[in-house]
């Protein structure tokens, strides 16, 4: 508030009283401000950004119903419990035996971690039984716990758990640790990053939640040469470069992009392609990036093709005992496990069976019991089977964390729909420039 005067100045050069009136009034009119807005906040202590207790007598906070327990989690790999190094373990199925010298080509597979050590030991150990060389294999720890794994911190309840010495020593395999948690987007960036660095044109990525065989009644068609997982793979790659320039059946010829082994449980990455894209979209976290990945890479003219390389089951869960995939013979007692007091323990490494043998079609059943398992119920229910870990660093509540992941999903798909004006994966006929540019055809 102002306070006008219509005094003129006098001639003796005094400032009129007006003046002096003005200053006070101004100073009256602020005091009283200051004293209005204080007792608001007074009477209204929520507007404090500082929380408040609420007032004695009134009900709080309503706690949800504590879930039941959940079954302990169990070794399912005894002898590599205690193995410092590969000698420790059984060896590779001879029949499996990565090549030595190494192939010319470069062979680095990535498998993300977020969550569930059983499921992840079981897909390194089969990669590793079915020919791939360990030292190609890197597991890419996507905990959001830091170092805490690599210092032994955390334990096997936590579903964040991993050992991390077991993976290096005894599986000889590399471990690299996320910054921070990660998207399943942005740790596809992070793959193709590594990439990048290590100036490698191509790579693998596989799927955590997965166990792979050799086919090992398959023989090369022309030469009946027979060839383990990793040889196929390799040939694939191959067969990529050879045939890179020839149109598929869409009469596309802009070279290739991806190679999809079961879908994209285990795929081949043509770097360049994906970089050319402009890598994943971050803003699409999960559920739906594939399909923007994938649509972008069509748009753009590169071929994508589906090659099988040998058995991949999707699954859950886990065998009894992991060592089951080096193919030891099941006739021996010890590996009844119909009966708990004859359950494998293994204590002497068993001899190997022969190629396509008992122990193959033992090992084969049961993973495919696995895979029926977990098509036939919740195919994400082994993201919650953990809920330990309480007190240990960077401890997440399991249940609100895969409740998060769930919204984030959620909201991705609605990102999706909002970038290229469609609801679902159908993007048939927009073009690479249309992204946030159509209108909702929903609408």
């Amino acid at each position: 508030m102002v306070f006008l005067s219509s005094h003129t100045p006098r001639k003796d050069g005094h400032q009129p009283l007006s003046k002096f009136t003005e200053g006070l009034s101004t100073l009256v009119v602020g005091f009283a401000f200051l004293v209005l807005v204080s007792a608001y906040f007074i009477h209204n202590p929520s507007s404090f950004s500082r929380p408040q207790p609420p007032p004695p007598g009134e009900p709080h906070w309503k706690y949800k119903p504590t879930p039941p327990p959940k079954p302990p989690v169990i070794e399912h790999f005894p002898r590599a419990a205690s193995a410092k190094a590969p000698s420790d373990l059984p060896s590779v199925p001879s029949w499996n035996t990565p090549p030595s010298p190494h192939v010319n080509e470069s062979t680095p597979l990535f498998i993300g971690f977020a969550r569930t050590w059983e499921l992840l030991q079981q897909c390194v150990v089969s990669y590793i039984a079915a020919g791939w060389p360990p030292g190609d294999i890197y597991v890419v720890e996507n905990t959001g716990t830091m170092d805490a794994n690599r210092l032994g911190r955390l334990t096997l309840q936590n579903p964040l758990y991993l050992d991390y010495k077991r993976l290096t020593d005894a599986f000889g395999v590399n471990v690299i640790t996320a910054p921070t948690l990660l998207s399943f987007a942005q740790l596809q960036n992070l793959f193709l990053y590594i990439a990048i660095s290590n100036g490698w044109d191509h790579y693998f990525w596989g799927h955590m939640d997965v166990a792979v065989l050799s086919n090992e009644a398959w023989e090369d068609p022309e030469t009946g040469e027979y060839k383990n997982l990793y040889m196929r793979a390799v040939d694939d790659i191959r067969e990529a470069r050879r045939t890179r320039d020839e149109p598929d059946d869409q009469g596309r010829t802009g070279g290739w992009a991806i190679r999809f082994y079961a879908y994209d449980r285990l795929a081949l990455v043509n770097r360049t392609a994906f970089e050319q894209v402009g890598g994943w979209d971050p803003m699409i976290p999960y559920y739906a990036t594939d399909c923007d990945m994938h649509s972008r890479l069509f748009m753009s003219g590169f071929k994508q093709g589906d090659v099988s390389v040998g058995r991949i089951f999707d699954v859950a869960g886990s065998l009894e005992d992991v060592e089951l995939l080096y193919h030891r013979d099941p006739v021996d007692p010890r590996l009844d496990d119909s009966d708990p007091d004859l359950h494998p323990t293994l204590a002497d490494i068993l001899p190997e069976d022969v190629r396509g043998g008992a122990a193959f079609e033992h090992l084969q059943g049961k993973l495919q019991d696995l895979n029926d398992a977990k098509g036939h119920g919740d195919r994400l229910r082994w993201q919650g089977v953990q809920q330990g870990g309480q007190g240990e660093p960077y401890y997440r509540d399991a249940e609100g964390f895969q409740q998060s992941i769930v919204m984030l999903a959620e909201q991705g798909k609605k990102i999706m729909a909002e970038k290229w004006g469609h609801r679902g994966c159908n993007l048939k006929g927009l073009k690479f420039e249309d992204a946030w540019k159509v209108e909702h055809d929903w609408e």
